[in-house]
């Protein structure tokens, strides 16, 4: 949606709300919500055809994050960002995040099913290879495809047939 109509929806919301505002006003608030310094730095950045949005995030189907953490957390090394479930014994939502990477793993059935993939760009993927494969624990050996079209490419997947490429871009 652009931010000229955003920025009508903000101000027939306010003014059903009993806050009348400019429609100037509204471009300027919207420009704000943006990150930028107004309606016309927005503007010339073409927010006024789209507006900017965040990088996507891979959801990840896992039956068991009891299984699915010792793996993301423990060998590959991300971190868990934070967990939610609606109440006791319901899924479980998670985030993880390495470096600017971010994923979700869901166990709600809705959310998919195994066998996803994510791509994962990385600035040195032989230093990542050697690291996995210097786990005394590690539960796969992955290796590279030097000839992967993304450039070389680490492929491992998780304990539910989901599929991780961490790819060095050329």
């Amino acid at each position: 949606m652009d931010a000229k109509t955003l920025a009508r929806r903000l101000r027939g919301d306010l003014a059903a709300a009993g806050i009348e505002i400019s429609h100037s006003l509204a471009l300027e608030l919207v420009a704000h919500q943006q990150g930028a310094k107004d309606w016309n730095t927005l503007a010339a950045a073409g927010g006024a055809a789209r507006v900017a949005a965040g990088p996507s995030v891979p959801v990840l189907r896992v039956m068991s994050m009891e299984v699915a953490l010792p793996f993301y957390v423990g060998f590959l090394g991300f971190t868990l960002d934070w967990e939610h479930m609606f109440d006791v014994g319901m899924p479980v939502y998670a985030q993880v995040s390495w470096a600017s990477a971010t994923i979700h793993l869901s166990e709600h059935y809705g959310d998919g099913s195994p066998n996803g993939v994510a791509w994962i760009p990385v600035a040195d993927v032989k230093e990542l290879h050697r690291r996995l494969n210097a786990q005394e624990d590690r539960p796969i050996r992955p290796g590279i495809d030097a000839d992967a079209p993304g450039g070389p490419t680490l492929t491992v997947t998780d304990p539910y047939g989901n599929i991780l490429r961490f790819a060095e871009t050329l």
